[in-house]
């Protein structure tokens, strides 16, 4: 009887999805879906739940959380930590695809709306590059390099080959701090320098460069340093 009600209780959150739609379902619920099955000692919703609670900003931190800090949760092993951070992509990815395809970058602020949700909890500093037309809508975003930010990683050839490639009017520069604070770093302030120059060299703008924090953003154009 206790082995029925727990193959239940794991079916539960697919079958509302199919009677009732997957917005019915609550984060826990969504979760344990993805999830599939429990562990010898949860049920599935219970493991759903441990997740979101051990994570330290509940839901969003699943955003940037490693497949190592998944493991260290009860219950979850490498092949649900795996689940996890797949779907976890997945939603970043359709958001992703959805808001380049229909971008205008106008200002700013349409810079952070675009990555603020896939950039701000990044552990390790990414360096992008938009690509815009004349209109200044997004060709494409280009990720140039993952690690700590600097000119030799950073490279003019690598931020314009692929802008030429794409028949870029310009470009709009964008980083993360894992710190949170988005106010640029002395090699920061290098590297813009060094990359506004290549452009004029090759005909091709740097119209800004964003730095994303949490929740924050700071623009080169606006503060005058470009």
């Amino acid at each position: 009887m206790a082995k029925s009600t727990a193959t239940e209780r794991e079916d539960y959150p697919r079958e509302r999805i199919a009677k009732q739609g997957v917005e019915a379902l609550s984060n826990t619920e969504l979760l344990a879906a993805i999830l599939g099955t429990g562990s010898q000692q949860k049920s599935v919703i219970q493991l759903a739940a441990d997740v979101i609670h051990h994570m330290p900003e509940g839901l969003k931190s699943l955003a940037g959380v490693s497949l190592q800090e998944l493991k260290q949760i009860d219950g979850i092993g490498t092949g649900k930590a795996c689940q996890i951070l797949a779907s976890a992509e997945l939603g970043k990815r359709v958001y992703y695809a959805t808001s380049e395809n229909m971008q205008k970058i106008s200002c700013p602020a349409d810079m952070s709306n675009l990555l603020m949700a896939e950039l701000r909890y990044k552990k390790q500093e990414h360096f992008k590059t938009v690509i815009l037309d004349t209109k200044n809508q997004v060709i494409s975003i280009e990720t140039i390099t993952i690690g700590t930010l600097n000119a030799s990683l950073v490279h003019p050839r690598e931020v314009f080959n692929r802008a030429i490639k794409k028949s870029a009017h310009g470009i709009i520069l964008v980083h993360n701090h894992p710190s949170g604070h988005p106010e640029p770093s002395k090699e920061d302030l290098l590297l813009t320098e060094r990359l506004v120059e290549s452009g004029k060299i090759i005909g091709i703008s740097i119209l800004d460069h964003v730095v994303i924090g949490d929740g924050r953003f700071y623009s080169f154009k606006e503060q005058g340093l470009l």
